[in-house]
């Protein structure tokens, strides 16, 4: 039960997020979620510590390759404004800026500091772009007073010059002619290069022929943890029946039981087991934080041996943790993992990453 804890415990932040009115000040930094390396296959370098950070009113993440993003939110909801910056002396800005639940004008959008206007490039009907920001851009996001995009979303200047400043140290970027706030005459060249990430060689697939009847056997019956999740998940028999087969080897099969079931999640724990069931094995997921042994709306794709999952923060699915592992023929190791703590209308593919490989 610890990890289903643990899982709540992440939704239960993320659902109250948006409304979090504690405050930082510009170095102060108490909300901080990091991890060692979760475990992955060979050939893995040694990742950096994922982190993730709230100064005052905006959110800064950087990932286990020290790709970072800063995202401030708009006063009333309607929209929110994304500053990302890849590691490396080569990396270059990047800034997104969107409206919730309606669409922009035909004009598109723009983002407006202290009365300097910025068009940005349309990617969608409500999220906009400017790729390599210029530095007074970002020296005006660090600085201004007013923000908002059109005329009419007001975004939050508070902590933004505090989190592009945290990207800069946390990137090596200080006194540098690229860094994002604390520019300097120091070369590019100074920056440190990004850290390799951890290599991670999926299975080969197997065909899915002659499985077994998708009915628990008594080997699991008997555990313990498997009694825990039938007696949680009674109340619904129709749920409780969508146990998960599929085949890993000749020899391997992984069984997916149903836990819990919520408004908008749903939780598995997963098994490897010899033919037919024999001898399960719990599976313990890793992530950026601890390792899993329950996975929140999880789905395995035996073709591309890899089984995602979505635990949502609310039912609209604008934050909360996506992840994906692969079946490398021994464990699942960890592929991708990106996490939105705050419910502030971001789509899921502009979510900061806190986890990649190779």
């Amino acid at each position: 039960m610890m990890l289903r804890s643990l899982l709540l415990t992440a939704s239960a932040a993320l659902a109250v997020g948006a409304c979090d009115e504690r405050s930082s000040g510009d170095s102060a930094a108490p909300e901080t979620a990091s991890a060692t390396s979760p475990a992955q296959s060979a050939d893995a370098a040694t990742p950096v510590r994922p982190e993730t950070r709230k100064f005052r009113d905006w959110l800064a993440v950087c990932d286990n390759g020290n790709a970072c993003s800063a995202f401030g939110p708009a006063a009333n909801s309607g929209g929110w404004i994304r500053v990302t910056l890849d590691a490396g002396p080569e990396a270059r800005a990047q800034v997104h800026a969107g409206l919730v639940d309606r669409a922009a004008g035909p004009e598109g959008l723009t983002l407006s500091v202290d009365g300097q206007r910025f068009a940005l490039t349309m990617e969608s009907d409500s999220v906009g772009r400017i790729q390599d920001p210029t530095p007074g851009l970002i020296d005006a996001l660090a600085k201004g007073r007013r923000l908002s995009l059109g005329d009419d979303v007001a975004l939050s200047p508070s902590g933004a010059a505090a989190a592009l400043l945290w990207i800069d140290e946390r990137q090596g970027r200080l006194g540098t002619v690229g860094a994002l706030v604390r520019r300097g005459a120091k070369p590019a060249s100074t920056v440190p290069a990004a850290p390799a990430l951890p290599r991670v060689v999926s299975a080969p697939a197997v065909a899915q022929t002659n499985l077994p009847p998708r009915t628990l056997p008594a080997a699991f019956e008997a555990r313990a943890d498997v009694k825990q999740c039938r007696a949680d998940t009674a109340y619904s028999p129709t749920f409780q029946s969508n146990i998960t087969v599929d085949r890993l080897a000749a020899d391997q099969e992984l069984w997916g039981v149903p836990c819990f079931s919520g408004a908008y999640n749903f939780g598995l724990r997963y098994f490897v087991t010899e033919p037919n069931g024999a001898n399960p094995q719990p599976v313990r997921f890793p992530t950026s934080r601890e390792p899993a042994d329950e996975v929140v709306n999880g789905e395995y794709d035996p073709t591309s041996r890899t089984l995602t999952a979505f635990n949502k923060g609310r039912g609209v699915g604008d934050c909360g943790i996506a992840s994906v592992w692969a079946w490398t023929g021994r464990d699942f190791a960890l592929v991708s993992e990106s996490e939105m703590r705050e419910c502030w209308g971001v789509p899921a593919d502009l979510w900061p990453s806190t986890w990649r490989s190779r």
